[in-house]
């Protein structure tokens, strides 16, 4: 039986920041935040300079909300999520978001220029509709109920 002292913190919408180039990943996943338990607002940028304009509030995203959390994949046009994270990382502004590299990447690779970046977690993305759900939702049952996130600016 979950605890009941979770419920007894104070609940705010989680901004969440997909960064992902998958149409097929992009509808998985927003199901998934659909059902989830927590408040939550899923945004979506579909390579790395669009999650860059997002984070900057350029453009179009001029009143984007600070995300709480990004979900980023590596293999993306344009600007794959290791150049982005590193400008993450980089930026005074955005460096205290937790970036989750979520990918079909398997590579040791791949998974240590993540950490090197200072990713907060590396997750592979599991093959198959159900075995993609569940990740997230043990996504969302870590991250979204236990994870304090910093402040917003």
């Amino acid at each position: 039986m979950p605890d009941s002292s979770l419920h007894s913190l104070p609940l705010r919408h989680v901004e969440i920041l997909l960064v992902e180039d998958s149409e097929a990943d992009i509808l998985l996943t927003q199901e998934a935040f659909e059902e989830a338990r927590v408040p939550n607002r899923l945004h979506v940028a579909r390579d790395g300079v669009e999650a860059l304009h997002f984070l900057r509030g350029e453009g179009k995203y001029a009143d984007a909300p600070r995300p709480d959390v990004i979900l980023m994949d590596i293999n993306m046009p344009r600007k794959n999520g290791l150049e982005v994270l590193r400008e993450i990382k980089a930026d005074p502004g955005l460096g205290s978001i937790p970036v989750l590299m979520l990918t079909t990447s398997q590579a040791d690779e791949d998974v240590r220029s993540s950490y090197e970046r200072h990713a907060s977690g590396y997750m592979v993305k599991p093959v198959g509709f159900e075995n993609f759900l569940h990740a997230i939702r043990a996504f969302e049952d870590f991250w979204l109920t236990f994870v304090r996130f910093p402040p917003r600016l």
